[in-house]
């Protein structure tokens, strides 16, 4: 969303507030997890001509937040859920459209200060910090799509992170063209085994997300292939 948009959906979290939450999110840590898991092979996403293209968004005030909470605009995912990402993109191609990367891989931290900002029916499009986000495991991602002609954002019938019913999948609102779009990405997503969220239709999380850990690693530390 722009801004603009942002203002008049949310009140913006003021930067002594983001740094009183990013302070307890520093000084607690992710659930404890039992079990076997694959060992983490997070792939950076990097835009290419006429390929996927980034607009990190909470690397800028351009988010539900009002304030950056990442200090670089990249983009990871599980090796499994880059290549799918990658094909689902190669199915858009022919139809003049690609896709437009919001959000890869998230620390746990930042999903803590996502859920400490905010209340009452806003948390049920945020994650709750004591199961995890299924960004923290590196196989799911936030987009959309975009003209490959012109470069402009594909008009969806919500604006990204829209905390309400316009954001649901199977929302019968706004223009034809919109839905027919937002169903399109669904379409081309799904067939490469990515799953909707039932209340974001940006929300796409890849086939075997729970074979990963909850990784609370910053961006700046990451290695990757």
């Amino acid at each position: 969303m722009t801004n603009t948009s942002a203002k008049l959906l949310y009140p913006l979290l003021c930067a002594a507030c983001l740094g009183a939450l990013t302070a307890t999110a520093s000084a607690e840590g992710p659930p404890v997890e039992s079990g076997l898991f694959r060992p983490p092979e997070l792939v950076e996403i990097h835009p290419m001509p006429s390929g996927p293209r980034l607009d990190v968004r909470y690397a800028t005030a351009n988010n539900f937040l009002g304030k950056p909470v990442y200090q670089e605009a990249r983009v990871f995912l599980q090796k499994p859920a880059a290549e799918a990402l990658i094909r689902a993109h190669a199915r858009l191609q022919p139809l003049g459209l690609g896709l437009l990367i919001f959000d890869g891989y998230r620390p746990w931290s930042v999903t803590k200060i996502f859920w400490d900002s905010v209340s009452g029916d806003k948390r049920l499009f945020v994650a709750n910090p004591a199961e995890g986000s299924r960004h923290n495991r590196g196989c799911t991602v936030d987009l959309s799509l975009y003209y490959l002609a012109n470069g402009k954002e594909v008009v969806m019938p919500s604006e990204f992170d829209e905390m309400n019913e316009k954001a649901y999948p199977d929302y019968k609102g706004g223009s034809v063209k919109s839905r027919s779009m937002r169903d399109l990405l669904i379409q081309a997503m799904e067939a490469e085994r990515f799953k909707v969220h039932p209340r974001e239709w940006w929300h796409f999380d890849c086939e075997g997300w729970q074979e990963y850990a909850i990784m609370n690693v910053p961006f700046s530390e990451l290695t990757t292939k």
